[in-house]
């Protein structure tokens, strides 16, 4: 069987008015642009780097299998 691919659990908790332009950008790449959205996110590098710069605004968690 292929190896099931690991995923994160990312809310945004955090709003982005009055925040720097790139960072209401990350949130959108993320695919969250509006508070307690959830996206559930395969744990790749750029996906971790981008939840790396906007961190004080989102909960990550691993997700279950």
């Amino acid at each position: 069987m292929a190896k099931a691919k690991k995923t994160l659990t990312v809310t945004q908790i955090g709003s982005p008015i009055g925040r720097p332009k790139w960072q209401r950008q990350t949130l959108i790449g993320l695919g969250l642009n509006k508070m307690h959205r959830t996206r559930e996110l395969e744990d790749t590098p750029s996906v971790r780097g981008m939840i790396t710069k906007v961190h004080h605004l989102v909960r990550v968690e691993e997700a279950a299998e």
